[in-house]
């Protein structure tokens, strides 16, 4: 029950936020599901945006958290989609990689 929560929660009533971020559907006066990860620099580092009835996965939110936390320190490396922590194999993007991905992970 939220009697039972912890932590400070909001509420974005008037869909202020929601329009900010662009999510806010005007027909339905509702908000698609967004998760948005900003630096704290207030740069957007992830935006993903679904539908109202389609579930999100926290364990994927938090590798993308990480992974932005790792390439902000390592700037010119890439996570791949299956990167998960800091030791997991990252890529040097360049036009030498292009289409060459999968070759170059099974390395």
């Amino acid at each position: 029950m939220l009697k039972d929560v912890r932590y400070p929660m909001g509420a974005d009533t008037n869909g202020r936020v929601a329009k900010m971020f662009g999510v806010y559907d005007e027909e339905t006066g509702l908000a698609l599901r967004g998760t948005f990860i900003i630096s704290p620099d207030r740069k957007l580092m992830n935006a993903d945006v679904n539908y109202y009835n389609m579930g999100r996965n926290i364990n994927e939110i938090l590798r993308k958290l990480k992974a932005n936390l790792y390439l902000a320190e390592n700037t010119f490396e890439g996570c791949p989609a299956k990167w998960a922590e800091k030791g997991d194999k990252t890529l040097t993007p360049s036009a030498a990689l292009v289409g060459k991905v999968h070759e170059e992970l099974t390395k």
